[in-house]
């Protein structure tokens, strides 16, 4: 009978701490790869202010790196540290089930990265401090016990989705206008939060064994793969297709044939991810995601048109 090679598990909980940490290992954990989407919807917002940039560039770099390197990345941390006996299964050379950051450090790292996430928020005011310790409660909650919204893929990829679209989005809008944002800015960021839930759900299937061996109910696990690629696809369309009715309602038509003509692309894309949803959803990630945060780009400008 053939051996089956034992799982890499993460070193006891009360191991002693190494005397040194590999910088590698802690940026590993950190997860830079993840800081796009935040840092680019953060950017969105402060396109759609209307806002000049010139007397304001200290506060938007400190909010790219806010919404990036640190809330980002401590949602990284927390995430992989909760994560650590799943990623044992799915991903063993993860830093943490690998060993490369052993004992307590993964959780000691996400505390550090919350406290100093914390501190970068004081410098962007109520509104920066208010989204920056929103956006940190709801990566604690996504991950940790007994909240742990990722246990339904429901609730953990609209958390998933509001945080990495909409949060950093309407932050940027507020800081940048030094007042809560326009009810046009809400719903055009809103909106792609929502259609974010969808691509949650297509990185979702990377780790459906793992997942349903731990009792993970991810959308692909719960409803299958074909099934949520769909429900994927809807998600992301129906959201679009509501930004470009509301850019047209806002005499925005340039822009909404932007948004209109990436979409149709997308619907292509999404034909042939329907083919094979579970092994393409990484190249769908590629290619029609890609096009999806465009839009987002290009409903921004057409916020900043109505701003100015």
């Amino acid at each position: 009978m053939t051996e089956i090679a034992p799982v890499p598990l993460a070193p006891k909980l009360g191991s002693r701490l190494p005397s040194r940490l590999h910088p590698s290992a802690v940026l590993e954990l950190l997860k830079p790869i993840t800081w796009f989407p935040p840092i680019w919807a953060f950017g969105c917002g402060v396109v759609s202010s209307g806002a000049p940039l010139a007397p304001r560039w200290p506060t938007v770099i400190a909010g790219l790196v806010l919404a990036g390197p640190m809330v980002c990345a401590t949602s990284q941390a927390v995430n992989d540290w909760f994560d650590r006996h799943v990623d044992a299964l799915n991903e063993p050379n993860r830093p943490i089930p690998s060993g490369r950051i052993p004992g307590r450090w993964g959780l000691y790292i996400a505390l550090i990265w919350t406290v100093l996430s914390l501190g970068v928020a004081t410098l962007l005011g109520p509104w920066g401090f208010a989204a920056a310790a929103l956006g940190l409660a709801l990566a604690w909650a996504y991950s940790a016990p007994p909240i742990r919204l990722k246990q339904n893929g429901w609730w953990g990829n609209s958390a998933v989705g509001l945080c990495y679209e909409g949060l950093p989005w309407i932050t940027a809008a507020a800081i940048m206008s030094a007042q809560a944002p326009s009810w046009q800015v809400l719903s055009i960021a809103l909106l792609y939060s929502a259609g974010a839930h969808g691509i949650m759900t297509l990185n979702d299937f990377k780790s459906i064994g793992g997942d349903r061996i731990s009792n993970v109910r991810s959308l692909p696990v719960m409803l299958g793969a074909e099934a949520a690629a769909r429900l994927a696809c809807i998600t992301m369309a129906l959201a679009q297709i509501g930004v470009i009715a509301l850019l047209l309602a806002w005499s925005r038509p340039i822009h909404a044939v932007i948004v209109t003509a990436m979409l149709a692309v997308q619907f292509i894309l999404m034909r042939r991810l329907m083919t094979s949803p579970r092994e393409l959803a990484p190249w769908y990630n590629g290619t029609g995601v890609l096009l999806y945060v465009l839009g987002m780009l290009v409903s921004a400008f057409a916020l900043a048109g109505l701003a100015a």
